[in-house]
C-alpha cells in the first residue's frame, strides 16, 4: 500500500512540475497545425456545368466555406442573373462569376481563369447591365481576379464552346438571325442605349452608334448608323437622319426607331434584298430620343396618374403635357434659331437666298438647352439631304415653313421656295403609311386644315424656332415632321400597330434621299470645288458641295435648268430632264473654270451675308458653358431612390451589397 502511494505521489510531482502551455514563453507551446485546403467536388448548384469538377475553399473571394459562398449577394446574383438580364449573356456571366466563387483546383492548387476570357464577355456584355442600371459586378473585375495566359490560366467557357460547336457542326444551314429578341414594349433610356449597343454589336460591318452629346441631366444623345462603311462618308452617298422623342412625352416615334434600327440589323443579315440596297447606297443616322429628361418625367407622371374622378383622393389631373419640355422647362422644338423671320425681312432682297442664313449672334444670349446645341452641331458636321422628326398628337405630316408669314404671325400658308418637293416628301411618307392619306383616319387639330395626310405647318400652328425651319434655312437638310396619332402615349399593347401602320413609311422615306440630282463639282485641274453653290432656276434656294465636292439636290419630276458656281470661277449652267417614277438621282456633274470676279457682280453679291458669318458658330462659347454645366450636373448627389431589382439582393444580417449600384 505505502508502494503504491508513494508512486502516485511522484506522479503528481512530474505532472505539476510539467512546464505549461504559455504563449508568453517562446517554444513551450506546440503551434496549432491547420489543415491545409484540399481540392472538393463542385457542390454549388448553379456552377455544375463548370468544365472541372473539383473546387477549393477558401474560394477567390475568400469565402471560407461552401455555405458562406452560397449566402452570399454574389452567388445570388449569380442564381437569377438569366431572369435579370432577360435570358441575355447567360451562362457566359454564370460561368465567368462561378470560375471566382467556385474556382478550378488541380493537384491541391487553385488556377485563375482567364482575363481575355472576362475581357471578352464584359465587352459583349457589359451593356446587358447598363439597361438595368446595374453596374459591372466587382467580382468579375478583368484585372482583378483573373490572370494572364503566362499565369497559367485557363478557360472556364471552354465547355460552353464545345457545346456550341458541335451545335453548328450538327446544323445543315447557318443559324439566322431573327427578330424573336425585338419587344414590342416601352424602354427606359438605359436600356433603349443598351438595344442600341447590342445592334451595333450585332451588325458591326454595318452598324456603329455615337454620342452627339448629353441632355441637361446627363444622358447620352446617342445616335445609331447604318451603312456599308460605318463612321465614313462616302462619295455621292445620299445622309438622311431620324430624330424621335423631341418632345419626351411623345413616345411612338421613339420605339418605332428603336425597333426599326433592330429590324434593319436583322434583315441585312438575312439578306433581305430591299433592306441591304437601302443600307449599301444610303447612310442612315437614327437618334430614338432627343429629350430624354423629358421622357423620364413623362413615365413618372404617368405613374402618378393612376386614379379616376371618382377616387377619394380628388379630381383626376391633367398630365398630359408632363414631359413635353426638357429638364430646363424647354420646348426645343421652339428652341432653335428663328432664321424663318431672317428669310421673311430680307425675301425681298436681290439674290438674297434662303439657305445657309447664319445663327444671329444674339441668338446666344437666350437660353441654349443642350439638347438643342447637341442637335445644331450634329446637322452642321454631316451634309445631311433629308430627314423626318416624330412627334404625336395628331395624324399628319407637316412642312416647312413652321412660322407664319403673316405680320402678326397668325396661322397661313407659308410655303418655302421648294414647297413642290416639301409636298412631294410629306406626300411620300403619308401615302406610304397604312391610313393617314385617309379621311377616316382625321385626328386631332389638323384635319380642318390638312390634305390627304399632310399640311404646311405655319398654316396650321404657327411657331418659331422650329427644327425643320432651321434644317432647311440653314443647311441642305429637307425635314418634315411627322405626327404619329393622337395618342402621345400609347400602352405597349398598342406599339405593335403603331410598327405595323408606319413600317412600311419608314422604308419608303429613307428611298425617297435619292430622289432629284446628285453629282460632283470640280475645277480644270480635276480638284475638288467644296462650298459651290447649285441653283435651280425659279427656286431661291441653292445647295452648297460637301467636302469633297459631292453634292445631293431634291427635285421633283420635269425639266430643270441647274447652275454651279463659286467665288473666282465661272458659271456653268445644264438642263435636265427628270422622268417620273425614276428611283435613283440623276448624275449631273459640273466642271468649273477660273474667272475674275467682275465688279458689277461683286456689288451685286454685297447682299448677300459673307459665307464667313455661316462658320462663326457658339461665338460667346457656350460650348463650354454647356459642359461645365453637365459636369456639375453629373456629379450632384444621387437620388435616394434605388433600381427595382435592389431589394432582392438584401440580405439578413449581412452589408449592402452597394457594389450592384451603377452610381454608388
Amino acid at each position: 500500500m505505502s508502494i503504491m502511494l508513494l508512486i502516485l505521489l511522484q506522479l503528481l510531482v512530474l505532472v505539476s512540475c510539467a512546464p505549461r502551455c504559455d504563449p508568453g514563453f517562446r517554444g513551450q507551446c506546440k503551434p496549432t497545425v491547420e489543415e491545409k485546403p484540399k481540392c472538393t467536388d463542385v457542390m454549388l448548384s448553379y456552377c455544375d456545368d463548370m468544365p472541372y469538377t473539383q473546387n477549393m475553399f477558401p474560394n477567390i473571394l475568400n469565402h471560407k466555406t461552401r455555405e458562406d459562398a452560397e449566402g452570399s449577394a454574389e452567388y445570388l446574383l449569380l442564381s437569377v442573373v438569366e431572369a435579370l438580364l432577360g435570358g441575355e449573356c447567360n451562362p457566359d456571366v454564370r460561368m465567368l462569376g462561378c470560375s471566382v466563387m467556385a474556382p478550378r483546383c488541380e493537384t491541391e492548387k487553385v488556377l485563375k481563369p482567364c482575363r481575355t476570357t472576362c475581357e471578352a464577355v464584359r465587352k459583349r456584355c457589359s451593356h446587358v447591365f447598363d439597361g438595368i442600371e446595374m453596374a459591372w459586378p466587382y467580382f468579375l473585375d478583368c484585372d482583378r481576379f483573373f490572370v494572364s495566359d503566362e499565369e497559367g490560366c485557363y478557360d472556364p467557357l471552354e465547355g460552353l464552346r464545345e457545346q456550341n460547336e458541335e451545335e453548328v457542326d450538327g446544323m445543315e444551314t447557318p443559324p439566322e438571325y431573327r427578330d424573336d429578341m425585338i419587344k414590342f414594349n416601352h424602354h427606359t433610356n438605359a436600356q433603349m442605349i443598351s438595344i442600341l449597343k447590342k445592334t451595333e454589336e450585332k451588325c458591326e460591318d454595318i452598324a456603329r452608334t455615337y454620342s452627339i452629346g448629353s441632355s441637361t441631366e446627363g444622358t447620352e444623345l446617342l445616335v445609331i448608323e447604318f451603312s456599308r462603311n460605318p463612321g465614313e462618308h462616302e462619295l455621292l452617298e445620299p445622309e438622311m437622319k431620324y430624330v424621335g422623342n423631341m418632345h419626351g412625352n411623345e413616345v411612338l416615334g421613339r420605339e418605332l426607331l428603336i425597333l426599326l434600327a433592330q429590324h434593319m440589323c436583322s434583315e441585312y443579315l438575312l439578306g433581305n434584298e430591299r433592306i441591304q440596297t437601302i443600307i449599301n447606297t444610303t447612310r442612315i443616322h437614327i437618334l430614338p430620343c432627343m429629350n430624354p429628361d423629358g421622357h423620364d418625367l413623362a413615365v413618372s407622371g404617368l405613374q402618378d396618374n393612376n386614379y379616376s374622378e371618382d377616387d377619394e383622393e380628388g379630381p383626376r389631373y391633367d398630365f398630359s403635357n408632363v414631359g413635353r419640355n426638357n429638364a430646363q422647362n424647354i420646348d426645343l422644338n421652339r428652341n432653335f434659331p428663328d432664321l424663318t423671320s431672317i428669310a421673311y425681312s430680307r425675301r425681298r432682297q436681290r439674290r438674297y437666298r434662303t439657305d445657309h442664313i447664319p445663327i444671329p449672334d444674339s441668338y446666344w444670349f437666350g437660353k441654349v438647352a443642350p439638347e438643342t446645341y447637341a442637335v445644331m452641331k450634329w446637322i452642321r458636321s454631316i451634309p445631311f439631304v433629308l430627314s423626318a422628326n416624330f412627334h404625336g398628337g395628331d395624324l399628319v405630316v407637316s412642312y416647312p415653313y413652321d412660322l407664319s408669314k403673316h405680320p402678326l404671325q397668325r396661322n397661313m400658308l407659308s410655303p418655302t421656295p421648294d414647297a413642290k418637293v416639301f409636298k412631294l416628301l410629306a406626300r411620300t411618307y403619308a401615302n406610304a403609311h397604312e391610313s393617314m392619306s385617309t379621311s377616316s383616319a382625321r385626328c386631332g387639330s389638323s384635319h380642318g386644315v390638312s390634305e390627304k395626310g399632310t399640311v404646311n405647318g405655319a398654316q396650321w400652328s404657327s411657331i418659331a424656332g422650329s427644327m425643320q425651319d432651321f434644317n432647311y434655312l440653314h443647311t441642305n437638310c429637307f425635314e418634315v415632321t411627322v405626327e404619329l396619332g393622337c395618342e402621345k402615349f400609347p400602352a405597349e399593347d398598342e406599339l405593335f400597330n403603331g410598327w405595323h401602320e408606319n413600317f412600311e413609311a419608314l422604308l419608303t422615306f429613307m428611298e425617297a434621299a435619292h430622289r432629284g440630282i446628285k453629282g460632283i463639282v470640280k475645277d480644270e485641274d480635276g480638284n475638288a470645288v467644296k462650298g459651290a453653290q447649285i441653283s435651280v432656276r425659279g427656286i431661291r434656294h441653292d445647295v452648297t458641295t460637301a467636302e469633297n465636292g459631292d453634292y445631293w439636290r431634291l427635285l421633283t419630276p420635269g425639266v430643270h435648268i441647274v447652275t454651279a458656281s463659286a467665288p473666282g470661277y465661272a458659271k456653268a449652267i445644264k438642263k435636265v430632264h427628270l422622268p417620273g417614277h425614276m428611283h435613283t438621282a440623276g448624275r449631273v456633274d459640273f466642271l468649273l473654270k477660273k474667272a475674275e470676279l467682275e465688279p458689277d457682280n461683286q456689288k451685286e453679291e454685297d447682299s448677300i451675308p459673307p459665307m464667313g458669318s455661316y462658320d462663326r458658330f457658339d461665338p460667346y462659347n457656350q460650348y463650354e458653358r454647356y459642359t461645365l454645366m453637365a459636369d456639375v450636373t453629373q456629379n450632384r448627389p444621387e437620388s435616394a431612390k434605388k433600381p427595382w431589382w435592389w431589394s432582392y439582393f438584401i440580405l439578413p444580417e449581412g452589408p449592402e451589397p452597394t457594389w450592384l449600384l451603377k452610381h454608388h
